[in-house]
Order: C-alpha cells, then structure tokens, then sequence
C-alpha cells in the first residue's frame, strides 16, 4: 500500500464531502453545516473510544473490532480534514506550526 501525502489526501477528503452535500441536498434539501459536520466528527470519535475499549479487552463489540477501528480512526481524521477545510483553516500549516511547537517545548 502507498503512503499517501497530506495534500492528496486533503483533495481527497474534499471531493468525497462535495459527493455526501450532493446527498445531503437530495434527502434533506440542504447540506449539513459546520456545527452539524463537528456533531458527526464527536459521534465518530465517541465511537473510537468504544472500539479502544473492545481492541483493548474491555467492552465485548461483536465481530473483528480492528477492521472497524481503522475505519473510525481514518473517519475523524477525514472529519478534521473536513472542518479545517470548512473553516478556513489550512490543516497542513496549522499542523505544521503544532509538530514544531510541540518538538520546541519538549526538548527544551
């Protein structure tokens, strides 16, 4: 499997949310907005608890936990794509500036 760059999968991300408004539009008449892509984001996230707590031992889940894990872990990274992006907000640069400054306050 390839390594995928920060950017391709920024342009990725993108184009599959513009694929699920087009849904949103079709369904509900209107595309989710930001406060309701951060409500999915938490619900996914609250999810990655859950099945940590499965991989870990500690709540049974029926059926393989991992392939469900993966899935929700790479979801909420799609969701921060998401909001970042919908709020004006470069990810690869805000990422950037948090890796530096956390490296700077941990060496000392």
């Amino acid at each position: 499997m390839k390594d995928m760059k920060l950017s391709e999968a920024i342009e990725r991300s993108v184009q599959i949310r513009r694929l699920y408004h087009q849904l949103e539009n079709q369904y509900h008449e209107k595309e989710w907005s930001v406060e309701e892509d951060a409500l999915a984001f938490l619900t996914d996230a609250g999810l990655v608890g859950r099945l940590t707590m499965s991989q870990q031992g500690c709540w049974p889940i029926d059926g393989n936990t991992i392939p469900k894990l993966e899935h929700k872990l790479s979801e909420c990274i799609w969701w921060l794509i998401i909001l970042a992006e919908r709020m004006d907000i470069d990810i690869s640069e805000s990422l950037e500036k948090f890796l530096s400054k956390t490296e700077k306050q941990l060496k000392g």
